[in-house]
Parts: structure tokens; sequence; C-alpha cells
């Protein structure tokens, strides 16, 4: 009664009946991510605000092309996955959801991080690899309890300066973008591990001038260290 997962080569839609399950809290409609499936499902109907107290929805690798404005009704939602869609935007009534704190959107087609996204305090996690993003508007800085940012395979050609005020930071991913440059300040992401945590940042495929000396200035000798043995590969 608390979990349904609908699953299905040729799902194209959600059952109506599921709409009067007002207790659910999880609802999966993605294929199992070894199946290496894609649903055929476009649209998210907004009948998905009578489920009011789901906490988790699990809709990536589906056809979706749009979300609807009711997804904001949904104030419990604590986890949200539209990674593998075809969303070319989201709509300002995500910036509702405060419980939010993991947002999954990697490989859609947004060319930009939406404002309204910057208002979810809670978040925690954001994954927005692999679509067409140019800008990261300073508002991001609101996000102060973010702890992983995967930026991958956008069209990032600089960062604001209001990224280093995410001081929880952990991870951060900025590979394959077009960064000449970071912002003087970036040293002072102090919770990044440079010296035994790999994975917690990225830059490999960026222009990036190397090591970058108002970085190095004021940051830990890991990221000089860093930058050094990226440059000899």
């Amino acid at each position: 009664k608390k979990k349904l997962k609908i699953s299905g080569r040729e799902l194209a839609s959600i059952p109506v009946q599921v709409f009067g399950l007002d207790e659910l809290q999880v609802l999966e409609m993605s294929p199992e991510r070894e199946s290496c499936l894609r649903y055929r499902m476009k649209l998210l109907p907004q009948e998905i605000s009578r489920l009011r107290n789901l906490t988790c929805l699990y809709v990536d690798s589906n056809n979706l092309k749009k979300i609807p404005a009711e997804i904001g009704t949904l104030s419990h939602l604590e986890r949200l996955t539209l990674s593998n869609n075809s969303l070319s935007s989201l709509p300002p009534e995500m910036g509702t959801l405060q419980r939010l704190h993991s947002l999954h959107l990697a490989n859609n087609s947004l060319t930009e991080l939406p404002v309204s996204l910057c208002q979810l305090r809670s978040l925690t996690f954001l994954d927005v690899c692999d679509n067409k993003i140019g800008t990261i508007p300073s508002t991001i800085r609101h996000l102060e309890k973010l702890e992983t940012l995967l930026l991958l395979f956008n069209s990032l050609e600089s960062l604001p300066e209001d990224v280093c005020l995410l001081r929880n930071l952990r991870t951060l991913w900025l590979g394959n973008n077009h960064l000449r440059s970071l912002p003087a300040s970036f040293g002072e992401l102090v919770n990044l591990d440079w010296g035994y945590n790999y994975c917690s940042c990225n830059f490999e495929g960026n222009p990036l001038e190397s090591p970058p000396p108002e970085v190095c200035s004021r940051g830990p000798e890991e990221i000089r260290d860093y930058f050094l043995s990226f440059r000899r590969t």
C-alpha cells in the first residue's frame, strides 16, 4: 500500500487507478538500470498531484518531454529522479518542494539551471550531467546544504563565485565543459577531498590553465598538486 513499482517494456502512461492510492509513498516507473531499456511515457499527468503523500518518485529512463506544474503540490517529496528523458525545461513550481534532498536530471536537454531550483534549501544531491547548461545562476548560493553537485558534459564557460559559498560541498564534477578558469575563492571549498578521493572533484575535458594561480594561492597544497599531476597527464 505504501510502495508501487510499475514496469513493462511498453509502459506509455500511468494507469488511472494509481491516482486513487492516496497513501502511496514510493512510486517507481523506471526500468532496471542494468536492462538499458527506456520506457515510452511522454507525459507525467496533472493527476500526480493526488498522490500527496509521495516521498519518492522515480521516472528516469522514459521519454518525458514535460513536467506539469502540479509537481509542486507534492510537499512531502524527498527524492525525484528524472534522468534520461527528453526534458528541455522544468516548471518553476518545483521550487516549492522544500523537503526535496535528492534531484536527478542527468541526460536531458536542459540549457539552463532554473532559478527556482535554487530555492530548494534541503537539497543535498543535484545531478545535471549531460545536458546543455551554459550558465549557473548566482542564486545557487542558497543551496546551503548541497553536498554533491554533478555538472559533467555541459556547456559551462565559467563558474560563478557563488558556487564557492557552498561550503558543504564534498563532491563537485565539472569535467567536459568549456571552463578556462575557476573563481578566485575556489580554494575555500575546503570539504572537497583532493588528496585521497579522486572522485570528489573532476576537471578533465576543460581548457583550464594548470595550475590556476588565483586558486592555488588560497587553497590547500593538494589543489596545486592535483593540477600539476593533471597537466602531466
